[in-house]
């Protein structure tokens, strides 16, 4: 192998992914263990966590997993206790819960739906954030953390409502360049991806139920097409992996140039 892509590789590290049990989380988990780190996953369903869990093992390496939902404050804290008392502290954080699973107009939409969308979708990636960064801080060699933002962080998507969703992805991105300010004299990378229209289960449902959102989305997309899921999992391995020791801070978008117009 080449100097060059030994630097991606991930031999003898730790990785911790939420929401990993299916779609984009699923992806960036398989690759990470494909460059050789053990990792361990959350998700809300035993059977889709232990089918996950076996393709990380099936790599050659050590998988866990963590069932439980990620999406409240308390389960979010909850899940990294339990992480950390299991398997210590992770050298690599894939922040990745968070959807846009209501599409309601802002004049019609509820406090208490604000409120629990913003959690699901900021909440969560600043718990564990904080969790297992204060845990590299105190071991004191570094990691890795990269929060799942999205383009719709960075623009208004139309013909879609649900604005919790622009409001809290847009969060994230700020979240991480201030993250990424505070952390570096410790040596913690902090980035972020923000993906297109990428047909995962859920977008696959959001076809199915409101086919006229996801054609209003793909017709703006220069490419031509919607993202496959298996498509973000190098850029993640990059954001992981030595070969990423100079960039923190940044928003990598990968939506097929949507957002260039």
């Amino acid at each position: 192998m080449s100097a060059t892509l030994d630097l991606f590789r991930l031999d003898g590290k730790t990785a911790f992914v939420s929401g990993a049990s299916r779609g984009l989380g699923r992806i960036m988990a398989l690759a990470l263990a494909d460059a050789g780190a053990n990792v361990a996953i959350s998700g809300r369903t035993a059977g889709a966590l232990s089918a996950t869990v076996a393709e990380i093992e099936g790599r050659g390496v050590r998988g866990w997993g963590v069932e439980g939902d990620m999406a409240t404050p308390e389960g979010a804290e909850t899940a990294t206790r339990a992480v950390l008392e299991r398997i210590g502290t992770p050298d690599i954080l894939i922040n990745n819960i968070g959807n846009r699973s209501l599409n309601v107009p802002i004049e019609d939409q509820s406090t208490a739906d604000w409120h629990e969308l913003f959690d699901f979708n900021m909440t969560s990636t600043f718990v564990a954030t904080r969790d297992f960064g204060k845990a590299m801080i105190a071991r004191g060699s570094g990691g890795r953390i990269i929060n799942i933002a999205s383009m719709s962080g960075m623009i208004i998507n139309r013909g879609i409502g649900g604005r919790h969703y622009e409001t809290a992805k847009a969060a994230v991105i700020h979240f991480t360049r201030a993250t990424a300010a505070d952390w570096a004299p410790h040596g913690i990378n902090v980035n972020s991806i923000s993906p297109g229209l990428m047909m995962t289960e859920a977008n696959q449902r959001w076809e199915r139920d409101h086919p006229e959102v996801i054609e209003k989305l793909s017709a703006g997309i220069p490419l031509g097409r919607p993202g496959r899921p298996e498509e973000i999992g190098p850029l993640a391995l990059y954001l992981a992996s030595p070969a990423s020791s100079y960039v923190t801070g940044a928003n990598f978008v990968i939506d097929g140039g949507y957002t260039v117009w």
